[in-house]
């Protein structure tokens, strides 16, 4: 009954907990449990042992589930009828032994890094609960039940960041995938230039172990085609000792916070200690110009989505998210075009710029997680960090440092070129591994 027990207890939390993190987007409690079950008679037979053998995941709702109406966090999707397949990525997880266990909260349409929804609800970061803290999105509910220790893994996009800010805020491991690794069939798409999807996962040989079975080839998904299967757990556990790790330097990273900085100053050391050499490194560009070129293309595609539900003044789009996608409108197709032909310019400066490294390390966010009471929402400070691997196609992954003066969890970012998501891993596994266990707040 180990299976049965073992989502049990997670839906008993879920129960207990939601009230204060709502994190919860759907309850699907029947249909793990007869996932659950179907495991534990299989197990009395010693038959069909599965990759993942049962692992309970969380599902960010913008990702279609079979039978369950994908909301994306929007109540004007709210009479969505059930969806009639799961998604790819759900396919390829569920036949590698995962069980769903939950829809998560997410940021209208995937548009916003705080994690803020103000017509379904914003879920509230599990690190600090005497009062609402910002989750980071637009991942915010996975983030949250993965940070609080309730569910051990699942599943968000990443469009700007939006996996990788809550993982830092939450304090969870994140992975921004290569695009064109994982399909993104079945999922509510924001930019089909930039969308990613990715595991957020309390360790990184989780993530490790979901990505190899999330990632390949899709007829429906033209950014995954010729893609070749990474092996990233071969190397998962070889270590850092030769690797060249270029280190951001500070003076381009205007916002960052001091007690972000002395996270980071003690992360870098344990690198260092791990046999890594960290080399000063300076972007070809400024993160200012990654970032708007990132928001450029986003607000474009975006807008292109969804311009009926934008210009529906009676359309019950939030406030926020509106504004957002309207900037979309606004943008010439002069700035968007040449914005993607730089993108193609600015990938090959970057390969040259990092020609003898093999990864980029810099904080995940700037600054911890706000009082939700403090975001401003016209301000993008939370993913000045992250966008730069979106618009360049790299890989990103972030590890939880360790926690700020503040007591609130911080994230170290590792990029690396397109498909060498392995090697971020490794890196991350390494640097996990020495940096020692962080107790999750109890829930």
């Amino acid at each position: 009954m180990k299976y049965q027990q073992k989502i049990k207890r997670i839906l008993a939390s879920l129960d207990q907990n939601d009230q204060i993190l709502k994190a919860v987007a759907l309850r699907i409690d029947n249909e793990a449990l007869h996932h659950a079950k179907q495991f534990d008679e299989e197990q009395i037979f010693e038959k069909n042992k599965t990759f993942l053998d049962g692992l309970p995941i969380a599902v960010k709702d913008i990702i279609d589930l079979q039978n369950y109406p994908t909301v994306s966090g929007s109540k004007t999707r709210l009479q969505n009828p059930p969806a009639t397949i799961d998604a790819s990525v759900i396919k390829n997880l569920k036949a590698a032994g995962a069980i769903p266990v939950v829809k998560t909260q997410t940021v209208e349409f995937a548009i916003g890094g705080w994690g803020t929804n103000y017509t379904l609800g914003t879920p509230s970061n599990p690190w600090n609960t005497e009062m609402p803290y910002a989750p980071g999105g637009s991942s915010s509910g996975t983030g949250v039940l993965v940070g609080a220790g309730i569910v051990p893994a699942g599943l968000g996009t990443d469009t700007g960041g939006s996996i990788r800010i809550p993982a830092s805020f939450c304090g969870c491991v994140g992975l921004k995938t290569s695009i064109g690794s994982v399909s993104r069939t079945g999922v509510t798409p924001l930019s089909e230039t930039l969308d990613t999807i990715g595991p957020m996962t309390q360790s990184v040989e989780m993530a490790a172990q979901m990505f190899q079975v999330m990632q390949g080839p899709d007829i429906k998904d033209k950014t995954t085609y010729g893609y070749r299967h990474q092996n990233v757990l071969r190397d998962l556990k070889k270590g850092i000792s030769g690797m060249r790790l270029g280190v951001l330097n500070v003076d381009e990273m205007p916002h960052l916070s001091t007690e972000v900085l002395d996270c980071f100053n003690d992360a870098i050391d344990v690198l260092r200690d791990l046999g890594a050499s960290l080399v000063p490194f300076s972007l070809p560009k400024s993160l200012d110009y990654y970032e708007t070129c990132n928001m450029i293309i986003s607000a474009v595609e975006g807008y292109a989505t969804y311009q009926a539900i934008v210009e529906d003044i009676n359309s019950e789009l939030a406030s926020p998210n509106r504004a957002r996608l309207k900037r979309g409108k606004d943008i010439t197709a002069h700035e968007f075009k040449s914005t993607m032909r730089m993108r193609d310019l600015d990938h090959i400066e970057m390969e040259i710029a990092m020609d003898l490294l093999d990864a980029i390390v810099l904080p995940t966010t700037p600054i911890t997680a706000p009082p939700i009471s403090e975001v401003d929402e016209s301000s993008f400070i939370m993913s000045q960090h992250t966008r730069v691997a979106n618009f360049l196609s790299m890989t990103g992954l972030s590890v939880p440092m360790k926690l700020a003066s503040s007591g609130m969890p911080t994230g170290l970012q590792i990029l690396g070129r397109q498909f060498n998501d392995g090697l971020v891993l490794r890196i991350g596994h390494a640097y996990e591994t020495a940096r020692g266990k962080i107790t999750n707040p109890y829930f």
